[in-house]
């Protein structure tokens, strides 16, 4: 038996076991699982910094070296994390409504887990946790498929939640990892019809296609996120300034950092010089219009396909544009559906922006770096989704539930 079919036999068997294990047992498990990761970080910590070796040989970009890495300090804010999912209420079982049919028949809707929920995803070793969690606190079992590049921090990781899990009386198989990355195996995963009840796919425009095009099971699409923030003319430009730079550095390799500035033309005068200014003290390189070079000229040129980039890195295209129909009209067109953002003082320009902009997240006065499991209060996410079927943006935990239909009856029948 191949190592996928054993691990998906495992989570299937578990999957039907999770539904009668309790609250309390799923929380003891995860305060096990947060207090493990905190104790046994030097193991987690030894093991990253095999794959971030590996990295550099393989001449890994900075940021996405950035993206593996982990720290004490970052696995404290994964394991604080787990505790956030751990303090959220159960929505396993919850009856959503009920009313009543004029033939006596009472009839409700529960929430119920998914069975077995896989995961395909790239170089980010926190994700492993984050599915695992969210997956066991909506009694799920899981089965991961991390990338090459985290291989070791994801086998490290899964061992130390799989040991403090099961010990508190999670079923064996509840936790998988697939330890073979080659494409050939993900593939398959895709296809594991009778296993997988629902495939998430994280990670960059490659690997979502090859899921949406590949999978057999059905797909929770969460896209790359190509995401603008537009200055309005009635924009704080000192506002505008700091919203600009958290957006675009305070982790670019990240899919919720900004990629496309858009300017309105009756502030560009003021706002193009303190901006490029700023951007330029933070190592970003611009490609500009030519708008935007008439203004400040020690910057590149852009390229339509740079509008449809999501770079991950220390750099940005500009656009001028000719109030906020031009500006709504550009993302709606250039944008992968993640999050936008609008700085302005004008109500009725804020309230626009928000109707008419085709996304899963939408701020105004905000930096898109917000968009995030975490800082929603979910305490974590498996995936932002940026479909519009079943679940939309950070997918907490109601996204990893389903719902069947409870009828109560004193003896009704059909006529």
């Amino acid at each position: 038996m191949s190592e996928l079919l054993e691990k998906c036999t495992l989570a299937k068997d578990a999957g039907y076991k999770m539904v009668s294990v309790s609250t309390v047992t799923k929380d003891n498990a995860l305060e096990a699982i947060a207090n493990a990761l905190v104790e046994r970080a030097d193991e987690i910590i030894a093991a990253n910094n095999i794959d971030i070796e590996n990295a550099k040989k393989n001449g890994t970009r900075q940021a996405m070296i950035d993206r593996l890495t982990l720290t004490k300090e970052r696995i404290d804010g994964i394991a604080e994390g787990v505790r956030q999912v751990k303090a959220l209420a159960d929505p396993i079982g919850e009856v959503i409504k009920m009313w009543k049919r004029p033939n006596g028949l009472t009839i409700g809707q529960k929430r119920v887990p998914m069975g077995v929920i896989a995961i395909i995803y790239e170089a980010r070793p926190n994700v492993t946790v984050d599915a695992a969690v969210l997956c066991l606190k909506t009694s799920n079992a899981c089965i991961l498929r991390g990338g090459s590049e985290a291989i070791n921090s994801n086998k490290a990781v899964m061992k130390i939640m799989q040991d403090a899990a099961y010990g508190v009386g999670i079923p064996e198989g509840t936790l998988n990892i697939i330890e073979d990355t080659s494409r050939e195996t993900a593939t398959q995963l895709m296809r594991m019809n009778g296993y997988v009840d629902l495939l998430i796919p994280r990670g960059g425009k490659g690997l979502i296609r090859s899921v949406v095009e590949n999978a057999t099971v059905p797909v929770v699409e969460t896209a790359a996120g190509n995401c603008h923030v537009y200055v309005d003319a009635d924009a704080d430009i000192d506002m505008a300034v700091k919203i600009v730079l958290n957006a675009k550095v305070q982790r670019p390799s990240v899919c919720n950092a900004a990629e496309t500035l858009l300017i309105d033309k009756k502030i560009a005068d003021k706002f193009i010089p303190v901006m490029f200014k700023a951007l330029k003290e933070k190592n970003v390189e611009i490609r500009a219009d030519q708008n935007s070079k008439a203004i400040f000229a020690d910057v590149n040129d852009v390229t339509d396909e740079d509008y449809y980039t999501e770079y991950n890195d220390y750099i940005m295209a500009v656009k001028v544009v000719d109030g906020i129909d031009e500006a709504i009209e550009h993302i709606n067109k250039y944008n992968t559906k993640h999050s936008e953002a609008i700085v302005t003082n004008n109500y009725e320009h804020s309230q626009k922006f928000l109707n008419e902009v085709d996304a899963a997240a939408v701020y105004v006065n905000a930096s898109t770096r917000f968009t995030d499991g975490f800082e929603f209060g979910f305490g974590a996410e498996i995936g932002i989704s940026t479909q519009k079927m079943h679940a939309r943006g950070p997918m907490g935990l109601e996204a990893l539930t389903s719902i069947k239909y409870i009828i109560y009856g004193d003896g009704q029948i059909r006529e």
